[in-house]
């Protein structure tokens, strides 16, 4: 990008919000208060909540937040090709500064006895928990003092765990350690198991990532919780108190008060939603794969390639749901088509490319609709999910963009802005995703 084109972003930014008025979500949200229902739910918190303690007087806007989000998502998608394509590395961050990077949305966890709370970022790509540990060099400063906790211990290379993990590592000591990567960092850590408390739940011998070392800024402060469905996920470690099943609601990137939940177990789940079919990749298995058929621009069906949208377990191609990336990713032939028939339908109002989106109009227009076709499925987004305002209404932007030019992916994401008031209901046993509106604002 050169310095014309970034000073045109930074300034789009910097007058970017969202056209609706706050009203009553300006009042100070009750940070303590209880989740009504069952047990076993946790409240879900977007970063720049009120609620957030990585909310401070330095914390982005939200138009910086968005911006920081474009670059975030970029290192997502190298990441998430990277696990598609079975490598255990992705690139490191080129020396261009990047911005500090922070989970989206964080649940509250507490770690060993006595109890030690955490923030943990909600990932339902990754499988292994991982928790910053005193004396990490390149965390933050919020660390799980493991020698305050009488119920820890570390896990020797002779434990079944240690096979689980990627490129584990039998250090002179007998204990097992393993390097990862995770966005445009690499990770060190020791494995380790203590109790996990969640919503009331104790998770004893709960085996975890005690991190020592982080280059780069794409690991979650706090640490992050694997809702994947790989062996050292949250599902299969307390497969007997949640039968591996699992929801959640995100709330709106307007909302101040980010009262979305996070329920765990058969309990409290929706009886009346409508399902898709999970799909299994071996070679993947943690990956939530699903069988998107088409997607629809008002009451048309985009014509899309059929390869595009297509399932593939040697390639991995296809289409997942993912809660780290921020916007929707298509793979080019198939943003190409949406785009372009979205911007048919908007008839001969002047496109503008700001930022890292390449479909935004500076006058009123009619907005058409946007329909996701999954097998058994149909999801029509509201236009929250799928459009940024200016805070002057003056420009509207399809919130979608292909996967980067430099990115050879073959996956489409759906990702966590076309999620937001919609409850996911993951069904492992059944293998079955269901979908519906909820307001969870």
């Amino acid at each position: 990008m050169d310095v014309l084109s970034s000073l045109m972003t930074f300034f789009f930014f910097l007058t970017l919000f969202l056209s609706s008025p706050l009203t009553s979500q300006t009042l100070t949200p009750n940070c303590a208060a209880a989740v009504s229902g069952s047990t076993s739910t946790l409240r879900v918190f977007h970063v720049d909540s009120p609620c957030s303690p990585f909310r401070t007087k330095q914390t982005p806007s939200w138009e910086e937040t968005v911006l920081k989000s474009q670059s975030n998502d970029h290192e997502r998608l190298q990441y998430l090709v990277s696990l598609v394509a079975g490598k255990s590395f992705v690139p490191i961050a080129s020396g261009r500064q990047q911005p500090v990077q922070s989970p989206t949305y964080v649940v509250k966890a507490s770690v060993g006895t006595p109890p030690q709370s955490f923030l943990l970022a909600v990932d339902t790509s990754n499988d292994a928990a991982w928790i910053p540990c005193g004396g990490c060099v390149g965390c933050s400063s919020t660390v799980f003092t493991s020698e305050l906790s009488t119920s820890y211990k570390t896990l020797g290379c002779q434990d079944s765990h240690c096979q689980q993990v990627t490129n584990p590592i039998c250090s002179v000591t007998g204990s097992c350690s393993f390097n990862i990567t995770y966005g445009g960092s690499t990770v060190a850590a020791n494995l380790s198991q203590d109790t996990v408390n969640l919503a009331g739940d104790n998770i004893t011998g709960y085996t975890f990532g005690c991190i020592q070392k982080v280059t780069g800024t794409s690991v979650p402060p706090q640490g992050l919780l694997g809702l994947g469905r790989g062996p050292l996920s949250l599902l299969s470690q307390s497969q007997n108190l949640y039968q591996s099943t699992f929801s959640y609601c995100l709330p709106s990137y307007k909302s101040l008060n980010f009262s979305g939940t996070l329920r765990l177990g058969l309990i409290a789940q929706p009886k009346t939603i409508k399902y898709t079919p999970l799909l299994k990749n071996p070679r993947r298995s943690s990956l939530y794969y699903v069988d998107l058929l088409a997607i629809k621009v008002g009451r048309n069906t985009v014509a899309i390639p059929p390869s595009s949208l297509s399932f593939n377990t040697t390639t991995g191609a296809g289409t997942i749901i993912d809660s780290g990336t921020v916007f929707t990713r298509l793979v080019q032939p198939a943003y190409e088509a949406v785009r372009d028939e979205f911007r048919r339908r908007m008839g001969t109002a002047t496109v503008i490319s700001l930022g890292g989106f390449d479909t935004c109009y500076t006058v009123p227009v009619t907005i058409p609709s946007i329909t996701f076709l999954f097998a058994g499925l149909n999801v029509t987004l509201p236009q929250d999910n799928f459009l940024i305002h200016s805070s002057s209404g003056s420009t509207t932007c399809l919130a979608m963009a292909a996967s980067p030019a430099n990115v050879n992916s073959v996956l489409n994401v759906v990702a966590s802005f076309q999620q937001q008031n919609h409850r996911y209901l993951f069904d492992i046993p059944n293998n079955r995703l269901g979908i519906s509106r909820e307001a969870c604002s």
